[in-house]
């Protein structure tokens, strides 16, 4: 009896640690080319200026689209936010609000401003 409740008792540890290691695993799409970083401020003030280059910018996941997470926002300070647009890079992805995040991609025209349509997003 005391051999089943220890191997009952391993298998949730081992499994518990497992499970941990998953949820908090990086959520990756696309590839990173190295591209020139820049600052969410500078997206935020200047977007025209970036509009036909790769970039690179990092920040924390904002006000994530909470039906299938394909869009989500940097703020920085008093600024309006940066929306991210995963869209094309994928259909749908984890809720991931409050994380750290890195994003390469382009600035392209949105709504009555700019988005950063993502080639490439690393969410920690």
């Amino acid at each position: 009896m005391r051999t089943i409740l220890g191997l009952c008792a391993a298998t949730l540890i081992v499994g518990g640690v497992l499970l941990r290691n998953v949820t908090n695993a990086p959520f990756r799409y696309g590839e990173f080319t190295g591209a020139p970083r820049v600052t969410v401020l500078e997206l935020i003030q200047k977007p025209e200026q970036f509009r036909e280059k790769t970039i690179a910018v990092e920040g924390e996941v904002r006000q994530q689209c909470q039906t299938m997470g394909c869009h989500f926002f940097f703020v920085w300070g008093g600024q309006p936010p940066l929306r991210i647009d995963l869209e094309k890079l994928t259909g749908t992805a984890p809720m991931k609000e409050g994380h750290s995040a890195r994003v390469e991609g382009r600035m392209a025209p949105f709504g009555d401003g700019y988005q950063l349509v993502a080639t490439a997003v690393e969410i920690q």
